[in-house]
């Protein structure tokens, strides 16, 4: 399976790094892909790391166990660097995404010698102006999206019109700042 694209998403529980992986697999299926999207239990509470998981493709998937050599690796929390081994098994041709606003000096020295791509992105900024409450899962989306290529930004932001208008049914109030957090989050990745 050469089109064959795993990513690896670290978070703490109640970040909605399991949701955005959830939300990843919809977009992408909904954009003729197979998928996979499943996060891995273990003693999950508030504030624990969690992992989660996406496989995307353009050819059925038969592979069904969790990623360990992943292309993408997304880090929610960047207090999980030093905590967690984030880069292990990760594809110097693939990326790590990390909501932060630690240097890249600090960031190199934590990534153990990962010599792949380093993107950052302030999801905390992004969703304290968009949603005026710190969601970092919408923006750590956007930005995989973009950093992965895995589908357009427009292909991404239509689908996830159509899916905010369903998941927040009952709070309509908030999908303009959804969106609004996913279209700045796609301009202010950046690679260092």
């Amino acid at each position: 399976m050469d089109n064959l694209i795993e990513i690896r998403w670290h978070g703490r529980g109640g970040q909605g790094a399991k949701t955005a992986s959830l939300l990843l697999a919809d977009a992408a299926f909904n954009t003729g892909k197979y998928i996979q999207g499943f996060p891995e239990y273990g003693p999950e509470r508030m504030g624990a790391p969690i992992t989660a998981y996406n496989r995307i493709s353009s050819d059925p998937i038969t592979i069904h166990s969790n990623i360990y050599e992943p292309d993408y690796v997304v880090v929610v929390d960047d207090t999980l660097l030093e905590v967690v081994d984030v880069t292990s098994g990760l594809k110097e041709t693939g990326a790590i995404v990390i909501n932060t606003t630690k240097s890249a000096d600090y960031l190199k020295s934590v990534l153990k010698g990962y010599k792949g791509d380093i993107y950052t992105i302030d999801a905390r900024k992004i969703s304290e102006e968009a949603l005026g409450r710190y969601f970092p899962n919408t923006p750590m989306l956007a930005a995989i999206v973009k950093v992965s290529g895995i589908m357009t930004d427009e292909a991404l932001l239509e689908d996830m019109k159509g899916s905010f208008k369903h998941k927040f049914a009952k709070k309509p109030e908030v999908i303009d700042g959804n969106m609004k957090a996913l279209e700045l989050a796609l301009k202010e990745v950046k690679k260092i």
